[in-house]
């Protein structure tokens, strides 16, 4: 169902994954990769986006570490490289390229010029800090690591953003939880959801902590969020 894009930077070239849906003309979202790259998971969850009716594209935001970046969470060695990744990862770049993806994507002929994005645990954090920092139309974060740490930036907030915070989250303690709805939950762009008993990570299909039934409620509201808010 996908394609391979290029997109330039200043800094250089990087690839995105792309999947089309079926009307000449839609509204975009940008999907935010976890620690994995871009890899099935990520394409998945952008192919779906596309048959729900969005121009859905997946940048490779590792590609300053190294191109290509396509792993799973099933083995220890993976994991590994995953964290290693994770530390070296330049968060203030990334945000840099996800702003390339977001003009990339809404210049695209078959953007209608309306741009959200999506975004999964490293994701999550950064599509907080897309809502706060670039012109995307629309965000949503799923149990977003570190957000604690970013939460002052939420005062630049002028588009709708949507949190999904896993209440079990090994990554994100109850202390950060705590900050982090304290802080948030009183703006008026921001929606909160909360899962309980949810570990991290519990809307990624095959993943340990997969639960069929909140992923499918998240899901759902991440739908209704993008329709409300960019059609």
């Amino acid at each position: 169902m996908g394609e391979r894009i290029s997109i330039k930077t200043p800094d250089g070239e990087f690839s995105a994954y792309v999947a089309r849906p079926k009307a000449d003309k839609a509204p975009a979202v940008v999907v935010i990769q976890e620690i994995f790259g871009v890899n099935q998971v990520m394409r998945d969850i952008t192919d779906g986006l596309a048959a729900q009716g969005y121009l859905a594209i997946c940048p490779d935001l590792f590609w300053r570490i190294e191109p290509g970046i396509d792993i799973t969470d099933k083995s220890e060695a993976e994991w590994k490289r995953a964290f290693e990744l994770f530390n070296a990862f330049d968060v203030d770049a990334g945000v840099k390229d996800i702003q390339a993806t977001i003009k990339a994507v809404r210049t695209d002929a078959g953007c209608n010029g309306k741009v959200g994005a999506v975004g999964f645990c490293l994701g999550g954090q950064l599509a907080f800090l897309t809502a706060t920092r670039t012109d995307v139309d629309a965000a949503v974060s799923y149990y977003g690591v570190g957000l604690e740490n970013r939460v002052a930036e939420a005062e630049k907030l002028t588009r709708p953003l949507m949190l999904h915070i896993a209440e079990e989250d090994q990554f994100v303690p109850k202390e950060a939880q705590a900050v982090i709805v304290a802080a948030l939950k009183d703006h008026p762009q921001i929606e909160i959801h909360t899962y309980p008993g949810r570990d991290h990570a519990f809307a990624r299909e095959g993943g340990e902590h997969y639960h069929d039934g909140d992923a499918k409620l998240a899901g759902g509201r991440t739908l209704q969020f993008f329709q409300r808010t960019i059609g």
